[in-house]
Order: C-alpha cells, then structure tokens, then sequence
C-alpha cells in the first residue's frame, strides 16, 4: 500500500500480529525521527495497527521531509522481523 494524501498530511496504516509487534515498529521509527528532527503523528489502535501521519509543520504542508521519512519507515516495515 503506498502513502496516502489525506488532509493535508501523507498517511499510511500497517498492520500487524500483534501489539508487542506494533509497538516495536513504533519504537524502530523513534531513532529516524529524532535524527531527522520530524516527528510523525502515530497512532496504535485496533491493538495491532499503527497509523502514521506525516506533515511539516513548519511549512504547513507536506515536504520532501516526509517522502523522505516515509520511505525510512517502509523500509523498517519490509525488514524480516528477528524471531
């Protein structure tokens, strides 16, 4: 599934098998986004998926920022899982 416009904002919803394992997606992103100083909106609900929502601020519109981003946590979410 690819990002979304919606609102203003790019969004995208995963799903897992679990909520330990929506909860560790989530905590894989907080590095890239403390790096990248820009921080999704995240939501976990369902108990297994995690809606993301990407927009800057600052600009008050979607930037390369978010594309950039986005991609990062595409490529966390296509990593194998480690057992």
């Amino acid at each position: 599934m690819k990002w979304k416009t919606k609102d203003k904002h790019l969004e995208k919803e995963f799903t897992f098998s679990n909520f330990a394992e929506a909860v560790s997606f989530v905590d894989k992103i907080v590095p890239l986004a403390e790096d990248a100083n820009h921080h999704p909106d995240i939501l976990i609900h369902s108990y297994k998926k995690v809606k993301m929502m990407l927009f800057t601020h600052r600009e008050n519109k979607i930037t390369d920022k978010d594309y950039s981003l986005g991609e990062k946590i595409d490529e966390i979410y296509l990593t194998p899982k480690q057992i």
